[in-house]
């Protein structure tokens, strides 16, 4: 469809200068912790002899994803807090739909991996190492690059079929489908009915089977020993935290119809840069294994 309009004002957070300010201290901050944490994981598993396990080969992916997903919204959210013109292509604002689905989905189903991880070891201990083997590991994350591929090409797909012909002011700090739907020069029920079937069809059913895979390992968990119950729920418990954080939002945004609320760009703020900070610290300061890895890693680089 043709176009008239060939670039976008993002309105940001706020217009309120002081607010900016406070906004690009913070977000700068936040950021460089983001890629700090998930760098110091990713190298840490990398080169640690110890971080072999399936669960850490998942993790890698998860930190690597997280700090992709940031950078997709966060750069751009800081430099245009201290810009008087807060313009983006369409081009580029395309390309932004396609690169915050493409790693978010990413991260859905690196989790999900992980549940299945967690579900095999405590449910099926003596086939464990038959049923996630390396080669098993390699094939899910294949799977999961595809499957994300595939998710942001028929989100991107939606969004080019948008047409623009009158306003460009996105109420948002990124460019997403939700709030170029309202600019839109069309009717945009189908449309929208296809993202809510596209986004929040893969947030709910992934969220449901998660929290069954939970309900059906704390069943199982019924025949360990105390000891055994204690070390798989601490993993268990830092994996489903960061599920519940990740899901949370996502679920409140792409499940629901064409509307907007004052807080939606709060809730955008934490599971685009909130979570993919909180995803290495939660694994790391509840890991006794990857903590002692990266001191070993790191005390020894001195």
């Amino acid at each position: 469809m043709n176009n008239s309009v060939t670039e976008f004002t993002l309105f940001g957070l706020t217009q309120d200068a002081e607010k900016q300010k406070a906004i690009f201290g913070i977000f700068l901050i936040l950021y460089f912790l983001t890629l700090l944490c998930n760098f110091l994981i990713v190298v840490t598993i990398k080169t640690s002899q110890t971080l072999g396990s399936p669960m850490y080969f998942f993790l890698f992916y998860l930190s690597f994803a997280d700090a992709c997903f940031s950078t997709t919204t966060a750069p751009r959210l800081i430099v245009d807090s201290l810009s008087q013109k807060k313009t983006i292509s369409y081009n580029e604002c395309m390309t932004q739909v396609f690169a915050v689905h493409l790693f978010g989905c990413m991260e859905i189903f690196v989790l999900i991996h992980m549940a299945l991880d967690r579900y095999v070891a405590i449910c099926k201990p003596l086939q464990y190492t038959a049923i996630m083997s390396q080669r098993v590991c390699g094939v899910l994350v294949i799977l999961a690059w595809v499957g994300s591929c595939i998710h942001s090409s028929a989100q991107i797909f939606l969004a080019l079929k948008l047409p623009f012909c009158g306003p460009n002011v996105i109420d948002h700090y990124f460019c997403d489908l939700q709030p170029l739907l309202k600019l839109a020069c069309m009717d945009t029920y189908m449309i929208n009915l296809l993202v809510v079937t596209n986004s929040g069809v893969i947030c709910m059913v992934s969220f449901t089977l998660l929290l069954i895979s939970y309900v059906v390992i704390l069943y199982t968990l019924r025949n360990h020993s105390a000891e055994g119950r204690r070390r798989a729920l601490s993993t268990c418990t830092s994996h489903f935290i960061v599920v519940v954080i990740f899901f949370g939002p996502c679920v409140f945004i792409y499940t629901r119809p064409p509307t907007t609320f004052p807080v939606d760009k709060m809730v955008a703020v934490f599971y685009t840069i909130g979570t993919p900070l909180l995803n290495p610290l939660i694994y790391t300061l509840r890991n006794a294994e990857v903590k002692n890895a990266m001191r070993k890693l790191w005390c020894s680089q001195l």
